[in-house]
C-alpha cells in the first residue's frame, strides 16, 4: 500500500498530515508513505525530521485578484501537475490525501488525471481554495470542524500527534517545568504565537512581565523562529524564559496552567485535547477563520478571546492574571477545554484512508 500526502506551507497543514502518517504506520508498519511539499514551506524541515520521504513540487500561488501574474499561472500549474503526477507514478500511489496549501492543488489535479482516489481533509471552518477544488473531485471529504461548508463532508476532527493526545499534563507538570528551567510550584503562563510567532503577543506579554512577576507567575514565552525581542526580560524570579522555537510542545503544554496564543486550527485542537485553557487572540488578517476556531471553546468556558488590536499589557494583567491566581478557576476552565477536545481523529481518518485505498484497488 502506498499513500501520498499533500499538505505544506504552515504547520497547520503539515502537522495533521504527519499525524495521519504516524497513525497509518501504526495500523500497517509496511505501508509506504510519501509527502509532497514545496521548497518554501516548513515541510522541508518538519517532514524529514519525522522520518518521512519528502518530494518537492513547484509552488504555484494563486493570485487573489486579476493581475499580470495571473497570466503565468496556467503554465506553472501545468508543470507542477506533471511533477506531482510523475511522483505518483514512481511510488505507484494507491490514494492521495490532501490537507491544503500550495502543493495540494497540483496534487489533486494530478491524482484526478491518474485515477488515484482523492481524500480531502480541511482543518479550518472556512476551507481554502485548494480544498474547495479538491472537494469537487471526490466524495471523500473530512473536516476538523462540524460546520465546515464542503459538500459530502464528514466530521472527524484534526489528526494530532500521539505525544499530544496521550499527554497527562498533571503527571508530567513537574518534569516539564524542570525541562524549561521553571519552578515546580508556581503558576505558569505559556505565550506562543504559533509556528511563526506573533509580534503583538510578544510585545504585550513582555510589557506585562513585571506585573506577572510581582504576582508570582512564571512565563514560558515562545517568540517564533524569525522573531527577536527589542528588549530581553531582565533576569529575576519568577523566571521569564524566552525561546525562539520549541520542538516539544507537549512539554510546553504540560508545563503551563494557561496559554496566551493565536487561535489557529491546530492550536485550538491541541489545547482542547490536552485540556489547557487559553486567552485566544485571532490573527487579524485572512478570512476570520481563527475567530471561528476559538469561538466554540470560549463559549464552552474553556478560554477567553480578544481582538489583536485590543490586546495590551493591561488586558493581560486584568484578565489573565486573575485566572492564574485562582487555582479552582484554572481547573474549571481546563475541564471545559478538555470536553471540547477530539483525540481520535488520526486513527479514524487513517482507517478511512486505508478503506478508500482498498476500494480503489478493487475498481
Amino acid at each position: 500500500m502506498r499513500v501520498v500526502l499533500a499538505g505544506g506551507g504552515t504547520a497547520g497543514h503539515i502537522e495533521p498530515a504527519l499525524a495521519l502518517a504516524d497513525a497509518l504506520r501504526r495500523l500497517d508498519p509496511n505501508i509506504g508513505i510519501t509527502c509532497l511539499g514545496t521548497e518554501r514551506g516548513l515541510e522541508t524541515r518538519l517532514v524529514p525530521a519525522r522520518g518521512y520521504e519528502l518530494q518537492l513540487v513547484p509552488a504555484v500561488p494563486l493570485p487573489r485578484a486579476i493581475t499580470p501574474q495571473l497570466l503565468s499561472v496556467p503554465g506553472r500549474l501545468a508543470g507542477a501537475i506533471n511533477t506531482a503526477a510523475g511522483i505518483m507514478d514512481r511510488v505507484q500511489a494507491d490514494v492521495l490525501v490532501g490537507f491544503g496549501g500550495y502543493v495540494a492543488t497540483p496534487a489533486y489535479l494530478a491524482a484526478r488525471r491518474r485515477g488515484v482516489p482523492i481524500v480531502v481533509h480541511e482543518a479550518n471552518p472556512r476551507p481554502g481554495l485548494a480544498n474547495r477544488l479538491g472537494a469537487r473531485l471526490t466524495d471523500h471529504v473530512f473536516t476538523g470542524h462540524q460546520n465546515t461548508p464542503l459538500p459530502r463532508a464528514e466530521y472527524v476532527g484534526i489528526p494530532l500527534r500521539r505525544e499530544i493526545v496521550g499527554l497527562d499534563r498533571l503527571s508530567m507538570g513537574d518534569k516539564a517545568r524542570s525541562w524549561f528551567g521553571l519552578e515546580a510550584d508556581l503558576p505558569t503562563l505559556l505565550v506562543t504565537g504559533g509556528s511563526q510567532g506573533a509580534r503583538s503577543l510578544n510585545q504585550a506579554a513582555l510589557a506585562a512581565a513585571p506585573a506577572l512577576r510581582r504576582a508570582g507567575v512564571q512565563v514560558l514565552h515562545v517568540i517564533g523562529p524569525k522573531n527577536t525581542l527589542e528588549e530581553e526580560p531582565p533576569p529575576g524570579d519568577p523566571q521569564y524564559v524566552v525561546l525562539q522555537y520549541v520542538d516539544r510542545m507537549d512539554l510546553a503544554y504540560a508545563a503551563a496552567d494557561f496559554a496566551l496564543c493565536r487561535s489557529g486550527a491546530m492550536t485550538c485542537a491541541e489545547l482542547t485535547a490536552v485540556g489547557l485553557p487559553a486567552a485566544y487572540i485571532p490573527l487579524p488578517h485572512g478570512n476570520g477563520e481563527q475567530r471561528l476556531n476559538a469561538e466554540p471553546v470560549v463559549q464552552a468556558g474553556g478560554g477567553l478571546m480578544i481582538d489583536d488590536a485590543d490586546l495590551t499589557p493591561e488586558w493581560i494583567i486584568q484578565n489573565v492574571l486573575p485566572i492564574l491566581s485562582d487555582p479552582e478557576r484554572v481547573v474549571t476552565m481546563s475541564e471545559a477545554a478538555s470536553r471540547m477536545g477530539r483525540k481520535d481523529a488520526d486513527v479514524t481518518l487513517a482507517r478511512r484512508v486505508l478503506q478508500i485505498a482498498v476500494e480503489g484497488r478493487g475498481r
